[in-house]
């Protein structure tokens, strides 16, 4: 495994771990300034409107797993296919499961850090068994 992609799977590893503990400045800290994400439904949006839901998630409970299905260095850039499982769990509500694929795409900076540059989440509620 080469560097670069040790660096990207620890970025991933970095932002579960960091979802997990409700560390929003950790999280916001792994994405570029012009990132943009897509989840079906809304309109693609940036690290503010990404930052604004971070805080509005305070005493959320948050889980999951991410699973690399594919990982592709090309340069500066690099792509990850991932398999992700979040539950989310509101203060005294009931917790949601989603679950899916993501397409992300990684941008290495001047200094060679990596960072989250693009995102599409086709994340979907888990039907209850």
């Amino acid at each position: 495994m080469s560097a670069d992609e040790q660096a990207i799977r620890d970025l991933i590893s970095t932002w579960m771990t960091a979802s997990k503990a409700g560390d929003n400045q950790t999280v916001l800290s792994l994405m570029t300034d012009d990132v943009v994400f897509m989840v079906p439904g809304q309109e693609p949006f940036g690290k503010e409107k990404f930052a604004a839901a971070g805080k509005a998630m305070q005493g959320v409970t948050v889980d999951g797993t991410a699973e690399i299905v594919e990982l592709q260095v090309l340069g500066t850039w690099a792509y990850v296919r991932n398999r992700l499982r979040v539950t989310v769990a509101p203060h005294g509500g009931e917790a949601v499961t989603r679950e899916g694929y993501t397409l992300t795409l990684f941008r290495k900076t001047a200094e060679g850090k990596w960072l989250l540059a693009r995102d599409a989440n086709l994340l979907a509620p888990v039907a209850k068994r």
